[in-house]
């Protein structure tokens, strides 16, 4: 399809092909000289929308908001760094009381002061691997030297706390004491004239007289491993405390604890009688070590 614009002039009429490629680029032309400048008017009022005219006056100001707002951040970012200062002297402050602490403990428990010394840093060490770089240089190493005394701290009273647990274990299960609540030493340890044929013979223990009924207690925490009638014991309880440690308790009228009890010291697990091999109420009192009988006069006064 062909267009044509035609106009008329005094020597004629005029005629222009606006199909023609001619005519088709200087259109072309013109169009994008006026996107150009559109593009151009538009940049411009951007600009001057965030740093105003572009005088040396507009810089100026925008230059001075920006110091504003950059103080204001750097006053924000100071105030957050002096309260965890300050947070971080607070637990500082604990460390050092936990330490007099420590100390105190250790004195206490009798332990080598060398291992259990409190006033200096745990060693460390180990290969470097390549880490994020320290924002706040001296608050990272201010955390860092509180988390090394508060680990070192830690591990040293949770030795000190099993040393202790271990302490009071043993003397919880090591015999120590009397046998009976009320009562006397009626026989003791070694040989002695039998009362029935008048022989000298090892006597393996000691004797409490007294009542019939009168309680019968545990010397030491332990585990009852047998609760039952023994040939010459008669109603017999042997408590197993660890360490080698046994006790016997021997001539009951009445066993209170069955085998597999748990029992403590001063708790009550027979009442006194005159069963098996005996002439009147008495408890039969041994205390094995290995297997073999030691003197109970040693653990009975501690």
């Amino acid at each position: 399809m062909s267009l044509s614009l035609l106009w008329r002039r005094a020597s004629g009429v005029a005629r222009i092909d606006l199909a023609s490629p001619m005519v088709l680029g200087v259109g072309a032309c013109a169009a994008l000289a006026l996107l150009g400048g559109v593009f151009m008017a538009g940049v411009t009022l951007g600009q001057r929308a965030q740093f105003g005219d572009g005088s040396p006056a507009a810089l100026a100001r925008s230059a001075l908001v920006q110091r504003q707002e950059l103080t204001e951040l750097r006053r924000q970012l100071q105030e957050r760094v002096d309260v965890l200062a300050a947070r971080i002297g607070q637990v500082n402050a604990h460390v050092v009381r936990l330490d007099a602490l420590g100390r105190r403990v250790a004195e206490l428990a009798d332990l080598d002061s060398r291992e259990f010394d409190f006033g200096i840093s745990p060693g460390s060490g180990g290969p470097e691997s390549e880490g994020l770089p320290a924002q706040a240089p001296d608050i990272s190493r201010l955390i860092d030297d509180v988390e090394g005394r508060l680990a070192q701290r830690d591990s040293q009273l949770n030795a000190i706390e099993s040393i202790l647990l271990q302490r009071e274990l043993r003397a919880q299960i090591l015999p120590e004491g009397r046998p009976v609540e009320r009562g006397f030493l009626s026989s003791g340890f070694g040989y002695r004239q039998d009362p029935f044929t008048g022989v000298s013979t090892l006597h393996r223990g000691v004797d409490f007289a007294g009542n019939h009924g009168d309680p019968v207690v545990a010397v030491g925490a332990g585990v009852v491993t047998f609760s039952g009638v023994k040939d010459g014991y008669g109603w017999v309880v042997d408590v197993t405390h660890g360490d080698g440690y046994v006790t016997r308790y021997g001539h009951n009228r009445k066993n209170l604890v069955k085998v597999g009890d748990t029992v403590t010291r001063g708790q009550r697990i027979a009442e006194m009688g005159s069963t098996g091999r005996s002439t009147g109420p008495h408890v039969h009192f041994e205390v094995l070590r290995g297997g073999r009988p030691v003197n109970p006069l040693s653990y009975i006064d501690g």
